[in-house]
């Protein structure tokens, strides 16, 4: 069974982006695809350690072995200033040069305009790249204005989540023909 893992770099305790990652493994989980998902907020990890690159202290080390453990990986971020989070960026340092090697990745963002739009191609894609990763697929960027919040569970306008959704299922496709590919090779 595969296994997926969220990673969100949002310092927020509210956070628009772990909606968006949240729905986008709801959707992984439910798809009969045989999913296993998880969901990892930086911001829960002790931050003493995280600045310090503590790599052998509990959770900084559980939390990179779900890296490793991870067939796919979602990394989704709230964009500032034109690029993704010191959060994200701080955990991302401390991953090994190989460390998103052989899995396939998805790059999401939210954020406030679409002048931040190009922040997936040009800040994130390339250090997912750097790390390895065997595919970068397709990205989304969704508006804040598209995460609903209400007295109900919070929700992506429709539009939002076609879009989304669209990239979830590429990315999916990405895993599957990963899946495959490694099965014929392991014969």
């Amino acid at each position: 069974m595969p296994r997926l893992l969220a990673l969100t770099g949002s310092p927020s305790a509210h956070s628009r982006t772990a909606v968006v990652a949240d729905h986008v493994l709801r959707r992984l989980s439910h798809s009969g695809s045989g999913f296993e998902t998880a969901h990892l907020a930086v911001r829960e990890l002790p931050a003493a350690d995280l600045l310090s690159a503590r790599r052998g202290e509990p959770e900084i080390r559980r939390a990179l072995e779900a890296v490793a453990e991870a067939d796919g990986v979602i990394v989704a971020t709230p964009v500032y200033k034109a690029s993704y989070t010191g959060l994200l960026k701080a955990f991302l340092d401390l991953l090994p040069q190989d460390g998103l090697a052989g899995k396939t990745v998805l790059p999401l963002a939210t954020g406030g305009s679409l002048a931040h739009v190009l922040s997936l191609d040009y800040a994130l894609r390339p250090v997912l790249a750097a790390l390895g990763a065997r595919h970068v697929t397709a990205g989304r960027f969704v508006l804040d204005s598209s995460v609903e919040r209400g007295e109900g569970p919070d929700r992506l306008r429709p539009e939002a989540e076609l879009d989304l959704f669209q990239a979830v299922d590429e990315f999916a496709e990405a895993l599957r023909a990963a899946e495959a590919a490694s099965l014929t090779t392991a014969l």
